[in-house]
């Protein structure tokens, strides 16, 4: 088929070349060891040798960053989108002890809005940058028919590794270990078609300031980008003391903690014990919701929960502080009941607050 026919038919073949073009020094940027080749090939080649490993397991991720692109899409704000999709992938690698290594993404839309897309995946280099991975290829599909005007969707897929017999899975927690919360740094990437939902039967006006922060418009508070969490975990991982650590995404601290812990014990957590972003009072009061809504719904104010090894626990939080981390004591592990559950919130209420 010619190209202008295939561009009548709604698909610019140039555009797609000339993204390719503008995004090249922002993928430049994120180029570290064990990259072979460069961008445009038909497959991304990595060596896990050359970045240092010796007999690695490979560890791998994929995600989307949800509806929270509705907002960004109607709020003609882009440039931070990119930064969730690669925080929502890495984050889950870093909670198993793997080194995200390199990215993948994939943008498809109706039809290529080349400062659209420029500024959607300059954020995912600027994600990748941040996390120290490489930006190595991906996707860009023109699909007209397939999605309303200015509409478009993401996707990421990440590859990590680590040394074979260093994996961190949960199964050496015991009672006595001491639980770590690292702060989130708002709703991150999780549970927006409720957000937004909120948003219409409130009224609120995405260009006004924020009811929760008067010093931003809702639009850019709630598209504040998801916290990225690799760095500061891997320092801390290779000191010891780590036993497990849970992502806390769609499911909340309910549905994700368990995912890491034996089946013999739970953790105790005080709602009292961390600080929470005002814009989650906000969303329980405009979203009606109870605590228990709040703990399954959103992350609550905790992007990351680490659980260490009470021994090695001050070394474990210093090093954090000293990469840049808030971490807070926020429970302990303790003895599950017979069928019991594997999350004590304690001072629940708090989570509405």
């Amino acid at each position: 088929m010619k190209q202008s026919a295939y561009k009548d038919a709604g698909v610019d073949i140039d555009a797609g070349a000339e993204l390719v073009e503008r995004i090249k020094p922002a993928v430049k940027k994120t180029a570290r060891s064990g990259m072979m080749g460069g961008l445009g090939g038909f497959g991304a080649l990595f060596d896990p040798k050359a970045a240092g490993f010796n007999d690695p397991i490979l560890v791998s991720s994929t995600d989307g960053v949800g509806t929270k692109i509705k907002i960004a899409i109607e709020t003609n704000r882009h440039a931070t989108i990119g930064i969730d999709l690669v925080a929502m992938c890495v984050n889950d690698l870093i909670v198993q002890g793997a080194e995200p290594l390199f990215f993948l993404d994939y943008f498809a839309t109706g039809k290529l809005e080349l400062g659209v897309a420029q500024a959607v995946i300059e954020g995912i280099a600027k994600g990748c940058e941040e996390t120290g991975c490489a930006l190595i290829g991906g996707e860009t599909a023109e699909m007209p028919g397939m999605y309303q005007a200015g509409d478009y969707d993401l996707a990421g897929f990440t590859v990590g590794a680590a040394e074979r017999g260093t994996l961190i899975d949960g199964t050496t927690i015991a009672t006595g270990d001491v639980v770590l919360g690292l702060p989130s740094s708002g709703v991150h990437s999780n549970g927006y078609s409720l957000v937004r939902k909120i948003v219409k039967d409130t009224g609120a006006d995405f260009e006004a300031p924020a009811p929760f922060d008067e010093n931003k418009t809702l639009a850019d508070a709630l598209l504040t980008p998801t916290r990225i969490y690799v760095k500061p975990l891997l320092k801390a991982i290779k000191g010891g003391g780590v036993k497990g650590m849970a992502h806390i995404t769609g499911g909340g601290l309910s549905e994700n903690i368990p995912r890491v812990l034996p089946e013999n014990v739970c953790v105790e957590l005080d709602a009292n014990a961390w600080t929470r972003p005002p814009v989650f009072a906000w969303l329980a009061q405009g979203g009606k919701m109870t605590a228990d809504d709040m703990a399954r719904t959103f992350n609550s104010g905790l992007g990351m929960v680490v659980v260490v090894d009470a021994a090695k626990a001050d070394v474990i939080i210093k090093t954090l502080k000293e990469n840049g981390e808030k971490p807070q004591v926020i429970g302990s592990v303790i003895a599950r009941a017979q069928d019991g559950p594997q999350v004590i919130i304690k001072n629940e209420a708090a989570l509405l607050s």
